[in-house]
């Protein structure tokens, strides 16, 4: 992967916690702040389609724990029904 040299200033209390921390580790200060802009590039990412493209079906309201357990259980029993196995 092909990387560009860029500079920032950063506050000296992080500087010393991210060579410590790369001490500890055993890897260079340099990868930690790396691994810090790609975590800040992709939490500030738009991604072009959404998350989650398809709608579902219900009721609009949370199912009781006894639903979500009839629910699984009726799963369970079709899945072993088809003979499929996980």
């Amino acid at each position: 992967m092909s990387m560009k040299r860029t500079n920032v200033y950063a506050d000296p209390e992080d500087l010393a916690i991210i060579k410590e921390a790369a001490r500890r580790r055993g890897i260079s200060e340099a990868e930690i702040i790396r691994q810090g802009i790609h975590l800040a590039a992709m939490a500030n990412r738009v991604w072009d389609e959404p998350l989650f493209s398809r709608t579902f079906e219900g009721s609009g309201r949370t199912p009781s724990a006894a639903e979500v357990g009839d629910a699984v259980a009726d799963a369970v029993r079709r899945e072993s029904d088809t003979g499929s196995t996980a």
